[in-house]
């Protein structure tokens, strides 16, 4: 006598049979990348079409660096309207997304790539509204080599000067290149001015700079 089959293929595909519950596993996934400050149910704007390139240029650097991450960062203007309702406050969470911007080496010292302010898609992700997205920013990070306890350089300029033109200029410390002492994965932020520094490291300096022009559709 053949046996019985179960329902739904004998539960080998349980969420076939209470697409509900996948549907609940899916947001409560979304919700935590969320809370970790990614993008949750998001989606990537299938044809973007505002785009600039992006130029990130150094200046006086003690050495090479293997590693040149650029990345533009996104956040929902109306979060209110759309965003997660976080159950312990009744607050919406903010909604933000870092995609990452290819740069690659033109020539010493400069590198380019292109990024796109509306590489978001403004949609109704949550049942409550349309997410609306905005481009905040863009930056970069490098590393001498990669290595894990190797200093990252670490820049980023806000949307509006970025798109309207200005070059963003900041100063970092030879010292800690490649990598800080007694420091691993030092984050060095740089500062927008020598005076930033004491006085017997500003003459042993490099800059990164970061600079944006729109690029015609």
């Amino acid at each position: 006598m053949r046996p019985k089959m179960l329902p739904c293929l004998a539960l080998l595909l349980l969420t076939a049979c209470n697409p509900e519950s996948a549907m609940n596993q899916e947001r409560a996934a979304a919700e935590a990348d969320v809370a970790q400050g990614g993008r949750g149910l998001a989606k990537l704007n299938p044809s973007p079409r505002k785009a600039y390139e992006l130029v990130l240029r150094l200046k006086d650097a003690p050495g090479d660096f293997a590693v040149v991450e650029g990345v533009a960062q996104y956040d929902v203007i109306n979060e209110d309207q759309c965003g997660h309702i976080e159950p312990a406050t009744g607050t919406a969470a903010r909604i933000t997304s870092q995609e990452p911007v290819q740069l690659r080496k033109v020539a010493d010292g400069e590198y380019r790539g292109t990024l796109y302010v509306d590489r978001m898609l403004d949609e109704d992700y949550y049942g409550r509204g349309v997410c609306r997205w905005e481009f905040s920013g863009a930056g970069a990070m490098l590393k001498a080599t990669g290595a894990e306890d190797e200093t990252r350089f670490l820049t980023f300029v806000d949307a509006k000067p970025l798109t309207d033109g200005s070059a963003h200029t900041l100063y970092y410390p030879d010292l800690v290149y490649p990598r800080a002492d007694r420091v691993p994965n030092f984050p060095a932020s740089g500062e927008p001015d020598r005076s930033g520094y004491a006085a017997d490291l500003q003459d042993k300096l490099f800059t990164i700079s970061l600079s944006a022009s729109e690029v015609a559709p």
